[in-house]
């Protein structure tokens, strides 16, 4: 048995991990779900860092997964507590002394034109969860997207980059370069769109649970 520590991404909430929480608990795991305090203006790494550290207590056989930009906050746990796994889930991965603000223009990020928000960001996602998601998204005001990445180097516990093929807001291909770039990982991949978690929360539990198998 693993805890999976799930950390949300920009502008989320622990309720974004809420159809995958029971799928990982029906396999037999421990999950923590923290919510970052993005809406303090005075909250930067530190403070992300923190908050998922005393969620996380004194759990074992930590699995930690950060969705998107919460691949900023992930490494930052395992640079404090023993990790078995980080597994990045259609991530921003950062690099040492990199500001959140200044990714796009470091990787060469670029929107798909003409999409909206809901194309880009739950295309495949039941319609009730969608139209139930604009309640759950929070206003990122917090200090970190202006401070500079805090590692030196990345953690040493092993790391899975996972990506969703059909996501619309990081394309695979995208997602694919900046994982060899960043991390020489070539990642792995699952049907699905950038918000997995909601579209196919089943499918995404039984690829984390069988990271634990090998």
């Amino acid at each position: 048995m693993a805890t999976f520590v799930l950390i949300h991404g920009g502008g989320g909430s622990a309720w974004d991990w809420h159809l995958l929480v029971p799928e990982l608990a029906a396999a037999g795991h421990d999950v923590v779900v923290p919510e970052l305090p993005i809406e303090d203006r005075s909250a930067g790494f530190a403070e992300f860092r923190e908050t998922v550290v005393s969620a996380v207590g004194d759990c074992g056989d930590l699995v930690v997964v950060g969705h998107s930009y919460g691949a900023f906050t992930a490494p930052l746990i395992a640079d404090m507590l023993p990790v078995r796994l980080i597994v990045l889930l259609t991530p921003m991965i950062p690099q040492p002394g990199e500001r959140p603000g200044d990714w796009w223009d470091n990787t060469g990020y670029r929107s798909v034109e003409g999409l909206s928000e809901e194309q880009q960001f739950y295309n495949g996602v039941p319609a009730e969860i969608v139209a139930e998601a604009a309640a759950h998204g929070r206003d990122q005001v917090s200090a970190e997207w202006n401070e500079p990445w805090p590692l030196d180097a990345w953690p040493e516990a092993p790391t899975k980059v996972l990506i969703a093929r059909e996501d619309q807001f990081f394309l695979a291909d995208f997602q694919r370069r900046v994982a060899a770039e960043r991390l020489g990982i070539t990642p792995d991949e699952i049907d699905g769109c950038h918000s997995i978690a909601l579209s196919r929360p089943k499918q995404l539990a039984d690829r984390l649970t069988a990271y634990l198998l090998h």
